[in-house]
């Protein structure tokens, strides 16, 4: 029986490092950004409306997204980055769901993460087995946001806050990993979700006798 897992923290909380390790243990790992990247490539309709809404200056020269651009300017206004998502979310959700289908319907055993950073804030509407938070303080996040990303301190914060709370996450978590510690620390916390959360779950004919 498959199994779909959401997976969600908030920014440089350690997430990606939970999901490398579920990928390693052998489940299929969707990544939200990646599909958040697919879906606003040249040529899509999420792009032609993006630059509708924030203007020619949110594009490269080649016809891309700027990111750069763009984030400066929905990561400090609400209403910006609200009109943002209601563009992306809803192209995120259709791709996401294909991929899911697709990934169920080649292996029925399969465990499937769904590495999502926006899982409250875009009400995902997926039916999850499991709901994982990686967690670390917001100190921890905005340190390491200006030491491995390069970000000032001020942008780190502003991105912390544009995000939803521990309280709101942990809200919707059936499991908190916390992050505070080593890698070492935070691999072992996640081999010790797949042998006591996910492989019975998904797995059950090999643990009847």
């Amino acid at each position: 029986m498959s199994m779909l897992i959401g997976l969600t923290g908030g920014i440089a909380a350690g997430k990606s490092t939970v999901a490398r390790r579920l990928a390693t243990l052998g489940a299929v790992v969707i990544d939200a950004d990646v599909v958040a990247r697919e879906v606003v490539e040249p040529g899509t309709d999420a792009l032609s409306r993006i630059r509708e809404h924030f203007g020619p200056a949110v594009l490269a020269a080649d016809g891309s997204l700027d990111r750069a651009a763009l984030g400066a300017i929905v990561f400090s206004d609400d209403d910006a980055r609200a009109e943002l998502n209601a563009i992306v979310h809803p192209a995120v959700r259709r791709r996401t769901a294909e991929l899911i289908t697709a990934a169920t319907g080649s292996d029925p055993d399969a465990v499937v993460v769904y590495d999502v950073p926006l899982l409250v804030e875009a009400a995902v509407p997926h039916e999850f087995d499991l709901v994982v938070v990686v967690e670390a303080s917001a100190e921890a996040r905005v340190r390491r946001l200006v030491e491995n990303r390069g970000l000032s301190r001020e942008q780190a914060q502003a991105r912390v806050a544009a995000q939803a709370s521990d309280a709101e996450r942990r809200a919707v978590a059936d499991v908190v990993l916390n992050t505070e510690g080593t890698e070492a620390q935070t691999l072992a916390q996640t081999d010790q979700l797949w042998r006591e959360r996910i492989r019975p779950r998904s797995f059950p004919s090999r643990h009847r006798p």
